[in-house]
């Protein structure tokens, strides 16, 4: 016969692990709500800047003619060819639409860097 002692001792100790259980699953719960949260605040951030990209240049404090964007999507967003729909191309901007406290990633930063280091050229290429 199993001692009274030793009866104690392992209910005790199944005891212990039932609560531990129920913390650690407590606490994995607090965890994956708190990263839901997060991948959806950054789901929004994402999708609503990319709507703004879209509709910033029919917006009327816009300041090119949409008629004169090329739109890129990838590291740039548009192209401006300012007064090209005029037939006199007067200059080309590299346009980023930023919204609210976006910044610039690592490879529009690198852009920004080659354009404002005047390495940018124009290049024929024929086959």
């Amino acid at each position: 016969m199993i001692s009274e002692n030793i009866k104690f001792i392992i209910l005790g100790t199944v005891i212990w692990i039932i609560i531990w259980y129920l913390i650690a699953k407590i606490y994995y719960w607090i965890q994956i709500s708190k990263h839901r949260k997060d991948a959806v605040d950054r789901s929004k951030s994402v999708i609503s800047g990319q709507v703004y990209e879209k509709i910033a240049p029919l917006l009327p404090e816009f300041p090119y003619n949409f008629k004169d964007l090329v739109f890129i999507w990838k590291w740039i967003d548009y192209i401006v060819f300012d007064w090209l729909a005029e037939w006199k191309v007067d200059q080309i901007v590299f346009l980023e639409i930023k919204s609210w406290k976006s910044n610039l990633n690592a490879n529009e930063r690198s852009i920004k860097s080659a354009i404002d280091n005047k390495k940018v050229y124009y290049e024929i290429m024929k086959f």
